[in-house]
Formats: C-alpha cells, sequence, structure tokens
C-alpha cells in the first residue's frame, strides 16, 4: 500500500507552490515476528486468529512479517488477504521459489524494524500466547532468549533423533542449545544486526545468535500437537539440517576423522607384523581370508565415509564461492507509512 505524494500548497503571500512537509514516519515498532511459511493453508486462519490477539495483549507496537517460502498451496493468497485486513502491523514477503525455512528467517530479518525479534513456527505448535514470556526475559536483560519445548508432542523417533544430535551436535560445535529444533525464540537488535552483516549461505539461525550473544537464557515453552497439515521436515531434511548445523560451525567431524585415519594405520600396521610372523612361526595356515576380507571392507567404509565428509565441506564452500543470492523476493507487501525509512533490500 504506497502513500500519496505529498501535497501543494500556497499562501496569499508567495506565489510559487511550496512542497508540504513530509509526512512524519512512524516509530520502529517495538517487536517484530517472524513467520516463515510453507503451504500452511489449513492452518493460517488459527494462526491469524491467535497471534494478533496475542500482541495486541501485549500494549506495545509491533509489526508480524510473514515470509512465503514458495508455498504451492493457497498460503500467499491467504497472506495477502490478511494484509488487507491488518495492514498497518502486517507485512508479507512472498519468496520467487522455495529456499528454505532458515533463508525464510534470514529474510525476515532483513525486513524487520523491531527493538526484539521474535521467530514463530506456522503450525501453531508453539503457542503464541507465550511470546510474552519471551519478552519478559529480554526485559530481564537478556539478549538471546531460546526455548525447550515442554511435553513434546512430536512423534518417538523424532524426540530420540532430537535428543541423539543435541548432544552429538553439543560435543562437536560447543553450542550449548537444549533443544535446536524449537524456532520460536527471541533476539535482540543488535544480534539480529550481526546476523544480517553475516553473508554464508549455509547457516543454523539460533546456533548463529548463540555464538552472538553475550547473556542468553533458555525457557520452557508449552508445546502443541500440529493444528493441521503435515509437518515439512522428512527424516532426510533433518539429517540435512544437522548437516548444516555441524558443518557450519565446526571442523571437528574432520579432525575426528583425520584421528581415526591415524589410528586405524596404527592398527593395520600392527596387523600387518602379526600376520608376518604368524607366518614364519607356525608356516602357512588355512582359513583367515574372511576375517582379512571384513578388515578391508571396514577400512573401506571408513574411507568412503571420510571422502563423503571431505566432500560435505568441499561442496561448501563451492556453493559459497559462487556468490548466489540466498533468496529472491517476487513480491512485497506493506504499508509505505508503517514501514518507514529503514527499508533494507534483500
Amino acid at each position: 500500500m504506497n502513500t500519496s505524494a505529498a501535497a501543494l500548497s500556497t499562501t496569499p503571500a508567495v506565489a510559487a507552490p511550496v512542497a508540504a512537509a513530509d509526512p512524519p514516519v512512524r516509530a520502529a515498532p517495538r517487536v517484530s515476528v517472524i513467520v516463515p511459511v510453507y503451504n500452511e493453508q489449513a492452518v493460517l486462519p488459527a494462526l491469524f486468529a491467535r497471534l494478533y490477539p496475542a500482541l495486541d495483549a501485549l500494549g506495545v507496537s509491533y509489526e508480524i512479517i510473514f515470509v512465503d517460502d514458495g508455498s504451492r498451496d493457497r498460503s500467499a493468497q491467504l497472506l495477502a488477504e490478511q494484509f488487507g485486513r491488518r495492514p498497518d502491523v502486517t507485512r508479507v514477503v512472498l519468496f520467487a521459489s522455495n529456499f528454505g525455512q532458515h533463508r525464510a528467517i534470514l529474510a525476515g530479518f532483513d525486513y524487520a524494524r523491531g527493538e526484539r525479534i521474535v521467530t514463530l513456527d506456522a503450525d501453531l505448535q508453539n503457542p503464541p500466547e507465550e511470546i510474552v514470556r519471551l519478552l519478559e526475559q529480554m526485559d530481564a536483560g537478556h539478549d538471546y532468549v531460546g526455548t525447550i519445548r515442554r511435553l513434546r508432542e512430536d512423534a518417538w523417533w523424532r524426540r530420540v533423533a532430537s535428543r541423539a544430535m543435541n548432544r552429538l551436535r553439543e560435543r562437536t560445535t560447543r553450542i550449548r542449545m537444549t533443544d535446536q529444533g524449537c524456532m520460536m525464540r527471541a533476539y535482540s537488535r543488535e544480534i539480529v544486526d550481526a546476523i544480517n552483516r553475516c553473508e554464508e549461505l549455509y547457516t543454523f539461525v539460533p546456533a548463529l545468535a548463540w555464538q552472538f550473544a553475550r547473556n542468553p537464557v533458555e525457557i520452557d515453552i508449552a508445546h502443541e500437537e500440529r493444528f493441521a497439515g503435515e509437518s515439512k521436515y522428512s527424516a532426510y531434511r533433518l539429517m540435512r539440517l544437522n548437516f548444516d548445523l555441524m558443518t557450519s560451525f565446526s571442523i571437528v567431524p574432520l579432525q575426528m576423522f583425520s584421528l581415526a585415519g591415524m589410528l586405524l594405520s596404527v592398527l593395520s600396521a600392527a596387523l600387518v607384523v602379526v600376520l608376518v610372523l604368524r607366518r614364519l612361526l607356525l608356516g602357512p595356515e588355512e582359513g583367515g581370508l574372511f576375517t582379512l576380507f571384513a578388515i578391508e571392507f571396514l577400512l573401506m567404509g571408513i574411507a568412503l565415509f571420510g571422502i563423503g565428509l571431505l566432500g560435505e565441506y568441499v561442496g561448501r564452500i563451492y556453493q559459497e564461492v559462487r556468490r548466489r543470492p540466498r533468496y529472491l523476493v517476487s513480491a512485497v507487501l506493506q504499508d509505505l507509512d508503517a514501514a518507514g525509512a529503514r527499508e533494507r533490500a534483500p
């Protein structure tokens, strides 16, 4: 929604028209809420019905930035309709195609103007009513508020995989996040500005914020069953997400493989010595062929795993040096008065 041009006025003493003063730009909102959306047409009406009243109850100025990540259903249409209903506090960023949840959050960071920024999934598994608790922690002096899902309603295999990956991630990256899968988090303006200055294509936003935070904290929040639809994270995408996390923040996997390679080399040399001594002392022996095959296949498997791990890092270097944009925006729906002068280009 574009603002009209400044009106012209005249006075009896001055014949030439004089441009009226520019209308005052609205102050930046106190809170920005970023909601990435991907094929969530079944959830959006319920999200609107709960999110706006929860933010209205805060009694502070706010904006909601919906980032449509190339949805193929009616999500973009529903977001446009909601913008028409509440243009003063709603902004909609439409991606040209699907770029992923974390890039959608990064786009939201680019457009956010608030002093405090909250990220929220659109699936209503984390109740919007919990936002006030995150802001209370920021009032207490914390610049980054992580969350831990209470009584998770996910499938058992997702809970087990999440705990295992949390332990592995903490050992390899030294980033201590109890629940890395919960995206309902709050960030200070300083942290978001620091993240916006980073240019890497592949990153894990909560971990990056944790590294920049001076006084982080984690709190328990409620967790509900998904309101409608299905999770967009398959087992493969969850595995890829954890690869992003570990390879973007640590080279420990490469170091561990190097140590394993040295250890196996020592053990292989010792095995060769043993076999030579048995040959000299006991003479030719029958059997043992399949044992050697098993050892050989084990070493081949470890070598292939290491090549794949090295390829993961090299592939990321290749992606970075091409300098392609993180995302492409096809349209932005916003009230230019509300957007103000701090609009950022993607």
